[in-house]
């Protein structure tokens, strides 16, 4: 039957999705999804939450819809109050809008805008890292180092400077795995030097790296160093929580990990858990108070949405009512340890990594060498389908090798996810890549 909508992917037909409770979709047929991804790592609460849905009718019938340039809603201002007592920052300042791409976009001209304030107007440059992703609009896309998503677009971007990024699976630093954290928070200190500190705005990275390189954890050196060589030449920190945040990995937000207090923090995906196109970028009460003297000039029409503002909140207490960021560590180490004993020792199974309820597998051609499979050989994609095939929903990602090659699966359930599902998730993973790869030896 011919569709009217244009698809996120094309040239194949995607199954209809019908209900979705807790852990699981169903289809229209009745068969069970085990949604082990959340979406895009995306719902966190869990399907068919009925105070997250009471709380968005409830709004929906206040008041659905006002322009922030115009009003502000108890809504609003609730959640913004609830989020100022958990960021990672001092006298936070919330500005919401509809994702995460959005929050990026936001994020970075905040930074811009408080340079400007403060005289800086020769502060305009950005730096990110290899094997990055921040998001599809045009500013989040160059910030991002993933090359798959930026090869049709390249000749519009190029702004961005680039610097090394921690994946310990791959590092080849001499150093490692002692000191790796310092090696590139060094890299970062030469590049703002060799760019001239004065024309640096920002440095935006993930605390643990997601879509590209599959819930990479840092060293526990890195964060401390690069934000010492932040502060020391006046730019501004960036911590794009937008897959980490809201107990993803276990703590309410990535940075708190390591103690990281950024500048600016952007979020999105689990701030909803999916029930509203909700994200935020946050800013301390510092960055506010410069940008407050000249205004900030920017805007979108369903920015600081109240039915938004609504949602948010009530995930915020359900995560807090239900416990569901400890759920989320001590589930974590239990989703790990059972990927290590199904899949640690198969042939091609090359890493099992991540932190809380966000895990990344990375699959490769040879485990002693490390070498990736090639894109031709489209293993993710194939891993992927015959996990559907079996009822389990999985996040792909390639590239991950040196930004063609490489083959990643990642897994990102809700936080409601039972023992007894979990272990039926890994059952049905290691189904998939057995069909694919091959079994253990």
């Amino acid at each position: 039957m011919r569709s009217s909508v244009f698809p996120r992917v094309t040239g194949r037909s995607l199954a209809r999705a019908r209900r979705a409770e807790g852990a699981f979709i169903y289809d229209e047929d009745g068969k069970r999804y085990i949604d082990a991804c959340g979406g895009a790592i995306v719902v966190g609460v869990g399907h068919g939450n009925e105070a997250v849905i009471d709380a968005l009718a409830r709004q929906q019938h206040d008041v659905a819809y006002v322009h922030g340039t115009q009003f502000t809603t108890a809504a609003l201002e609730d959640y913004a109050d609830a989020l100022a007592q958990i960021l990672p920052l001092e006298a936070a300042r919330v500005y919401a809008v509809s994702g995460g791409s959005e929050a990026v976009e936001t994020a970075l001209k905040l930074a811009r805008s408080y340079h400007l304030a403060r005289g800086g107007e020769s502060r305009h440059k950005v730096i990110a890292r290899v094997g990055s992703y921040h998001g599809n609009s045009l500013n989040a896309l160059d910030a991002s180092g993933r090359i798959l998503l930026r090869a049709p677009y390249e000749p519009w971007l190029g702004r961005t400077v680039r610097v090394g990024t921690p994946y310990e699976y791959r590092c080849g630093l001499d150093e490692h795995p002692q000191g790796c954290g310092g090696v590139l928070a060094d890299e970062l200190d030469r590049a703002i030097i060799e760019q001239g500190p004065d024309t640096v705005a920002c440095f935006i990275a993930e605390p643990v790296s997601g879509a590209t390189l599959g819930a990479a954890v840092p060293p526990g050196d890195y964060w401390d160093a690069v934000a010492r060589v932040c502060r020391s030449h006046g730019v501004l920190l960036i911590a794009d929580e937008v897959m980490t945040g809201f107990g993803r990995t276990g703590q309410w937000f990535g940075c708190e990990h390591w103690g990281l207090e950024p500048d600016i923090v952007v979020a999105g995906k689990g701030a909803s858990s999916g029930y509203w196109p909700l994200g935020f970028a946050a800013c301390s009460g510092l960055v506010y108070e410069a940008v407050a003297t000249t205004g900030f000039i920017h805007g979108f029409t369903y920015s600081h949405s109240p039915v938004g503002a609504a949602v948010g909140l009530a995930v915020l207490d359900q995560l807090r009512t239900h416990n569901l960021v400890d759920a989320s560590r001590s589930k974590g180490k239990r989703l790990l340890a059972l990927l290590h004993e199904q899949l640690g020792a198969h042939p091609h199974v090359g890493d099992v990594r991540g932190l809380g309820l966000m895990a990344g597998i990375e699959l490769v051609a040879d485990r002693g060498t490390k070498a990736p499979f090639s894109r031709g050989e489209r293993v993710t994609e194939r891993v992927v389908a015959a996990a559907f095939e079996r009822g389990l929903l999985l996040y792909p990602s390639r590239g991950c090798a040196d930004g063609v090659n490489g083959d990643l699966v990642m897994l990102g359930p809700p936080f409601v996810i039972s023992d007894a599902e979990l272990v039926e998730t890994v059952d049905l993973l290691r189904g998939a890549v057995e069909e694919v790869l091959g079994q253990s030896i």
